[in-house]
């Protein structure tokens, strides 16, 4: 069974890799253009275009972001270009779903900034799955956390932090994190990215 996820979770990444990889081509875009506007390590990129990574989700958005395509198309190759605005107003029945993290059971993620033009955050209400994703999240910037419903149990760093309703928890998201519903209830957070600029 985990064998089979590994391997679907292989094939996902590829499909990512190469979509991102071939976008940024067909628009003529070279690698460090493309770290410039996602704030994002060329290194880094290049992995994850070369399978070497797998990208949470809020770097995929990034990305997505950067390559003016919507992220549905880069988890699921369903094309649907959007534009950037100055000012996004996103109405309840607006928000589009995605899935994540890969080989997890039970996460959906809904975009709260995607069209912001030029923005510094990027945030999401997650619903949260029973199971913690098979491999922790490290990634740039800062990250904010707030359960709106159900119980999390928040693994930081090797350390367990179980949020409550109207529980929150802030912290430098380079460390190693993920986290999962316990009690039984369907688990909403609304969660915050930001990006360090130096």
């Amino acid at each position: 069974m985990n064998e089979s996820i590994d391997i679907l979770t292989k094939e996902l990444i590829s499909k990512i890799g190469n979509r991102i990889r071939t976008v940024r081509r067909n628009k003529g875009m070279s690698l460090d253009v493309l770290a410039k506007r996602t704030r994002f390590a060329k290194s880094y990129l290049s992995e994850i275009e070369t399978m070497k990574k797998e990208p949470p989700i809020s770097t995929l958005n990034r990305i997505s972001f950067a390559l003016e395509v919507d992220l549905p198309f880069l988890l699921t190759g369903e094309k649907f270009e959007r534009q950037a605005k100055e000012i996004s107003v996103v109405r309840k029945g607006e928000r589009y779903p995605s899935p994540g993290p890969f080989g997890s059971r039970g996460y959906v993620y809904e975009s709260l900034t995607s069209e912001k033009a030029d923005r510094l955050i990027d945030a999401y209400i997650v619903t949260v799955g029973p199971d913690f994703p098979p491999e922790p999240f490290i990634h740039e910037g800062q990250e904010f956390a707030y359960a709106l419903e159900g119980t999390q149990e928040f693994m930081l760093d090797g350390k367990t932090y179980f949020l409550e309703e109207g529980d929150c928890i802030c912290f430098d998201s380079d460390r190693p994190h993920y986290s999962r519903t316990v009690g039984g209830k369907v688990g909403k957070v609304l969660v915050v990215l930001a990006l360090k600029t130096k």
